[in-house]
């Protein structure tokens, strides 16, 4: 049996493929998570040619039954899971808030705060069979409420994402909670802002590379026993929530 056992989700693509090659590359047995099986097992195709320790496993953070079904197979294949990387995320609205609609404000909330929040719940009982627990939630720096309500420090994009912004905003809020209810359970939780990372959600137009944007999850996701929980981080340290 691996040392350690990781899940990721939104893992086929993305710095969410990126964050289960840096793992995989510690010898962290990586069980790479997606909706779509094609596309989620070529991805462990691509990781395995490479000769690192990937597992994939069907995935799809939006429905109970599916998650449910994943925590079992987790439980079947490895009896525990040591690291939770809830990665799977969505931006659907590009506009300014009088122009969002209620069906892309609750889609962006059902993947990225549902999700997030159904995700750890059914793999909590695994992880509590860790000795060294680890939950990282992939925020942003647009998910900071003091950014947002600073008159000098918020970016243009930040006035055409309310229903993205808005839900790591909540994600960060599951991540103190959860953090602080597990504090004796010895699993720390954390919240990681991988900065503004090419991928297809911004049409790489991110500044980072995706190389660049997993170093934060992955370094949160090891963290050793004394390191920190309920906190925000980027590669430059804690964060403003």
């Amino acid at each position: 049996m691996a040392d350690t056992i990781a899940l990721v989700t939104g893992a086929n693509k993305g710095i969410g493929r990126e964050i289960s090659r840096q793992l995989a590359a510690k010898g962290i047995l990586v069980l790479m998570g997606a909706r779509d099986r094609e596309r989620g097992e070529k991805a462990v195709a691509d990781l395995r040619a490479q000769r690192l320790p990937v597992e994939f496993i069907q995935i799809d953070v939006t429905s109970d039954a599916s998650v449910d079904q994943a925590a079992a197979e987790v439980g079947r294949r490895h009896d525990r899971l040591d690291v939770l990387v809830n990665n799977a995320g969505i931006a659907l609205d590009w506009c300014p808030a009088s122009e969002l609609t209620p069906e892309a404000f609750q889609k962006t909330f059902e993947t990225n705060v549902f999700g997030a929040f159904r995700v750890t719940k059914a793999m909590l009982p695994l992880l509590k069979r860790s000795k060294h627990g680890r939950i990282v939630n992939v925020s942003s720096g647009l998910g900071s409420l003091t950014r947002n309500a600073a008159p000098d420090g918020g970016l243009t994009i930040r006035n055409q994402l309310l229903a993205y912004c808005s839900s790591k905003a909540a994600l960060n809020m599951i991540t103190i909670h959860f953090a602080k209810e597990l504090q004796s359970s010895g699993i720390k939780v954390n919240s990681a802002n991988p900065g503004y990372t090419a991928t297809d959600m911004n049409q790489h137009r991110g500044t980072k590379t995706v190389e660049q944007g997993a170093a934060t999850p992955v370094r949160l996701a090891t963290l050793p026993d004394d390191g920190p929980t309920a906190g925000v981080f980027s590669d430059e340290g804690a964060e403003p929530w």
